[in-house]
């Protein structure tokens, strides 16, 4: 009887074993397969004004660095120069030709990885509306922590009587934080009442954690903090 247990028990745990493999794998290809079989869009602005024209900077890395892409069919493609264009929200690459271009289907994308840098592309609501979007993850978990970088564009201005002419400009603003719970949309958290309502499942052991250890929802370590004490509930 102990054998059929201890038996039983290996083949339990070899199924669990596989099933998890098969869950995390990913078929590699190279960045050229990944040229060949992806459509593209041409990496220029959406202003007139080209980029030398223009102070400041649209990305997260200004240069390209060597990453990968996972995607949704579970191919992971390998060593494709990235960058990420907060203005456009674009997700950018260099091909063998030195030419900029931006992936034209972002949805076929699970998440990216480039430096220290992952962006994963989901749903979130904004204005009660649901869109889709770039995020670089912070956290994961059964709740994951994302941030959403944003670049305001800003107009030349004339020279007036007390300054001088001012170039047109990208200005940084600070980062959104969104959590998500699951595969749900990703929620904005701007104060403590959305930080709380978005753990509907544990809401009096969320706003006590918030409240004894005096979270602020606009820094990222402490909201860093909530998501992986609830992760651990």
């Amino acid at each position: 009887m102990k054998n059929y247990f201890l038996t039983l028990f290996f083949i339990l745990g070899m199924v669990s074993f596989s099933f998890a493999q098969i869950t995390i794998s990913y078929e590699i290809r190279t960045s050229m397969e990944f040229y060949q079989a992806n459509k593209f869009l041409s990496g220029e602005w959406k202003n007139v004004l080209t980029e030398k024209d223009i102070k400041g900077s649209p990305y997260l890395n200004d240069e390209f660095v060597n990453g990968s892409i996972f995607t949704v069919q579970k191919l992971k493609y390998v060593d494709i120069p990235l960058r990420y264009n907060i203005y456009n929200d674009d997700l950018e690459f260099k091909t063998p030709a030195n030419e900029v271009q931006a992936l034209a289907t972002p949805e076929i994308v699970e998440k990216a990885v480039f430096g220290t840098t992952q962006l994963v592309y989901l749903p979130y609501s904004q204005a009660n509306k649901t869109k889709k979007g770039f995020f670089v993850v912070l956290e994961e978990g059964k709740a994951s922590l994302y941030t959403k970088p944003g670049v305001l564009f800003k107009e030349a201005t004339e020279p007036g009587a007390y300054k001088e002419a001012e170039p047109p400009t990208f200005v940084k603003r600070a980062d959104e934080y969104y959590i998500r719970i699951g595969t749900e949309q990703a929620i904005l958290i701007k104060s403590k009442k959305d930080l709380v309502s978005v753990f509907p499942d544990n809401q009096e052991k969320v706003e006590s954690f918030i409240d004894k250890n005096k979270i602020k929802t606009n820094k990222s370590e402490s909201l860093k903090e909530v998501v992986k004490y609830y992760n651990s509930l």
